[in-house]
């Protein structure tokens, strides 16, 4: 994987062509990774750390971009969305692996939100939750004081 490839996002229901988001809009930096990796675990930067600034990408349309924006508020800091990877030990699986999880999450990010159908509770569930509540209704008023007579 060349530092200069485009990210390509496979198609989806937001994007029905798919995304490319070029090379230049992508920065990758480097720093070495905790846990495991023998001798070259303080010597090697197999960290990756990919940003993406969703507020000026020329890969999403506005609509996208707005989709993206609400859908990954959370995860963004200032517009950008910035992913890590350090689960391989060499760097250009790590980078792979940003990459791969950078599309997915773009590609759900632009996905639009599917409607909710509106539904009718069935005769048997109103049912069952009348006779809970009766069934409710009753414990409490045995917990009463008894009257007098």
């Amino acid at each position: 994987m060349d530092p200069t490839d485009d990210l390509r996002v496979p198609p989806g229901p937001g994007a029905p062509g798919g995304l490319v988001v070029p090379a230049a809009e992508l920065t990758e930096r480097f720093s070495r990774a905790s846990g495991s990796g023998g001798q070259g675990v303080n010597t090697t930067d197999s960290r990756v750390q990919l940003s993406l600034d969703l507020t000026s990408t020329t890969a999403l349309s506005p609509a996208q971009r707005d989709r993206a924006l609400k859908a990954l508020a959370t995860r963004l800091a200032g517009g950008v969305l910035t992913l890590d990877a350090a689960e391989y030990r060499s760097q250009r699986r790590n980078r792979a692996a940003a990459r791969e999880r950078l599309a997915a999450l773009l590609r759900d990010a632009v996905t639009p939100p599917v409607p909710r159908r509106a539904t009718r509770p069935t005769r048997g569930s109103q049912r069952r939750r009348l006779e809970a509540k009766r069934q409710r209704a009753q414990t409490k008023a045995q917990r009463s004081r008894p009257s007098p007579e």
